[in-house]
């Protein structure tokens, strides 16, 4: 059990299962159609992941979130940090601003979307702040980061330490965002909080 960002492919972001985002995506859709924009119906089949043509995401949220806290209170403003750490569905498109649609997210009583290329370039600042290695894996399917941060993290950390290695909780907070936009993106799914 835990908290996972997970991506999601076109079969659970339509499905009217339990545990699918039918109801998400038929009412981000309508709050979409009621702003003028088009609807988000290009989400790749989860197959396309498994298939090569792209690795899934999945992370789990284990590791305290004190230091990573503290990281955006230095350097972001508090709008910055809303829209980088206060959404449960983070889709691939552009949005002027956060959805928040009245359906139980699993987690809360409604659900907040926040589009993707927003969140980068916050989570890009703060990577550059830390100056978080490049070492740091870009695709994040089965736990990828989770695992470099306990295991090759520490090592790197003790040959190039540097701001990122003073706080590797913090750091992985950091790439953990920063790899679920650049994922959403690179895909075209979306990544929630599962």
């Amino acid at each position: 059990m835990g908290v996972y960002l997970v991506s999601v492919g076109a079969e659970e972001w339509f499905g009217d299962e339990e545990d699918g985002w039918g109801e998400v995506a038929t009412a981000l859709d309508a709050e979409l159609r009621r702003r003028g924009l088009p609807s988000y119906e290009d989400v790749p089949p989860e197959a396309d992941f498994a298939a090569g043509s792209g690795q899934a995401f999945e992370e789990k949220l284990t590791p305290p979130m004190t230091g990573f806290d503290t990281l955006c209170r230095t350097h972001l403003s508090q709008g910055e940090s809303e829209t980088l750490c206060g959404w449960s569905v983070l889709v691939p498109f552009s949005l002027d601003e956060e959805i928040c649609l009245p359906v139980d997210s699993g987690y809360c009583e409604s659900t907040t979307v926040v589009g993707a290329p927003q969140v980068l370039p916050i989570a890009e600042k703060l990577a550059a702040a830390i100056e978080l290695p490049s070492e740091a894996p870009e695709t994040c399917d089965n736990l990828d980061l989770s695992m470099w941060f306990r295991h090759q993290a520490k090592d790197l950390s003790a040959t190039r330490p540097g701001l990122w290695s003073k706080d590797l909780d913090a750091a992985f907070y950091v790439a953990l965002f920063l790899r679920a936009a650049q994922h959403a993106i690179r895909r075209g799914c979306p990544v929630v909080l599962s």
